[in-house]
């Protein structure tokens, strides 16, 4: 996996949304999570037609931190299967990869 992530989740609660963040961020397995109001999904679920509103969670993360986080979301959200997605970043500022670093280091 890369050095670091941007891991996407999508969840229909703003305070669910919220506390998956502050979890993520406290027990040091994300260094920043954005949320994303306004969102608009469309999708197939057990053959139905879905158009829902949702929120995007935007999850900064090291390569090696992302196993322990997507268990930590799977087992906070409500979904039966929640999307989490990661992207490897491919380049950033020096000093923000370093901020991650230091950000999910233990305390």
């Amino acid at each position: 996996m890369a050095s670091y992530v941007l891991c996407l989740v999508t969840i229909d609660d703003i305070e669910k949304a919220a506390k998956i963040a502050k979890v993520l961020v406290s027990e040091k397995l994300a260094a920043c999570v954005n949320i994303l109001p306004g969102l608009r999904s469309i999708y197939s679920w057990k053959g139905e037609l879905c158009d829902e509103s949702e929120y995007l969670l935007f999850i900064k993360t090291s390569g090696d931190g992302y196993p322990a986080l997507e268990a930590r979301v799977k087992e906070m959200h409500p979904y039966e299967v929640p999307e989490i997605i990661a992207i490897p970043i491919e380049r950033g500022l020096a000093a923000y990869l370093r901020w991650i670093d230091d950000s999910m280091r233990s305390a």
